[in-house]
């Protein structure tokens, strides 16, 4: 903050860093998404080699894994096609809400697989056991599927992108999932059938409450809600810090607006100050704060007296 207050702009690694930062970045995505195309194949075919409730709890899970995927990349490229007269403040809340839509139907698949569980373990239908040869594919597949994620979650860790990060956490997640669907399976196969749809219903509330935790996140994004006061009172000093005339700061609003945050900056100058250069203040300091990348659009409002009461009562 300190150098974007006095230099006006925010210091970054060359252009030859960045290019090779990026590229590192974009082999880590695609290496992980294509790991995940691959894994969730083999633990379909684990699914149908064994026919556990489990394990097929677990390849829900790497079916989130693959759709998410999908969705962030398509929100993506809708958020970077940008139409300015159909929407002319952009498209930043595509990604929430393309997630909300993919979190009810993930949070019904669960479902799904929590009923079926139940109704397994009410039933008197023949008990589970695997064959020696369902158990060598099915361990063969799990153990392998395993590992390939903890590789890929060491890797992940080693990047500070946050969505490379991110994939690093959901390699991890996976490494757990796979393990318990594994356990319930054998545990099922040499002490109790009931041992697998418990673990599948385990497995289905994770993952219903990891989404819904992801869903409580971009609800908030969606309707507004303010910054965290040490983002505020980073934004009250860069206000502050941009030029000698500003006597008084009025207001400073962050509130998230899709991914990004908006910001509402009321500032008081001399009234006795010219239109052009209170307006090149202003303008500087809203070209400033749109620097930083947590910000999507700033607003800077222009007065001359604190004393009256706030903008937008009905608010």
């Amino acid at each position: 903050m300190d150098a974007l207050a006095e230099r006006g702009f925010v210091p970054e690694m060359s252009k030859e860093d960045r290019e090779h930062l990026a590229r590192s970045e974009t082999f880590a995505i695609r290496l992980s998404n294509i790991a995940n195309m691959v894994l969730f194949a083999a633990k379909v075919l684990a699914c149908v080699k064994s026919g556990s409730l489990a394990i097929m709890a677990s390849t829900l899970d790497s079916l989130l894994d693959l759709l998410s995927g999908f969705i962030l990349w398509f929100t993506s490229f809708s958020m970077q096609t940008p139409n300015p007269y159909q929407y002319p403040i952009g498209k930043k809340r595509m990604q929430p809400l393309g997630i909300l839509v993919f979190a009810s139907v993930m949070a019904t698949l669960g479902l799904q697989i929590i009923l079926e569980s139940v109704r397994a373990l009410i039933s008197d239908e023949s008990e589970f056991i695997l064959t020696g040869e369902q158990e060598r594919w099915v361990v063969g597949i799990m153990l392998s599927a395993t590992l390939v994620k903890f590789l890929l979650m060491i890797y992940c860790r080693t990047f500070s992108n946050e969505i490379v990060k991110a994939y690093a956490q959901d390699h991890f997640f996976d490494v757990i999932t796979n393990v318990i669907g594994l356990i319930a399976a054998l545990l099922a196969t040499y002490f109790h059938d009931w041992i697998d749809p418990i673990g599948a219903i385990i497995l289905a509330l994770y993952t219903i409450r990891t989404w819904s935790l992801t869903v409580l996140e971009n609800v908030n994004s969606l309707v507004g809600r303010s910054a965290a006061p040490e983002f505020l009172q980073k934004l009250t000093y860069l206000c502050w810090n941009h030029h000698k005339a500003i006597k008084h700061i009025d207001t400073v609003r962050a509130y998230t607006f899709g991914s990004h945050y908006f910001v509402e900056v009321d500032i008081v100058l001399p009234a006795d100050m010219p239109l052009q250069e209170a307006h090149d203040i202003g303008e500087s300091l809203q070209e400033k704060l749109e620097l930083l990348p947590e910000i999507e659009r700033a607003f800077v409002h222009l007065d001359y007296e604190y004393s009256h009461k706030p903008e937008h009562a009905q608010s």
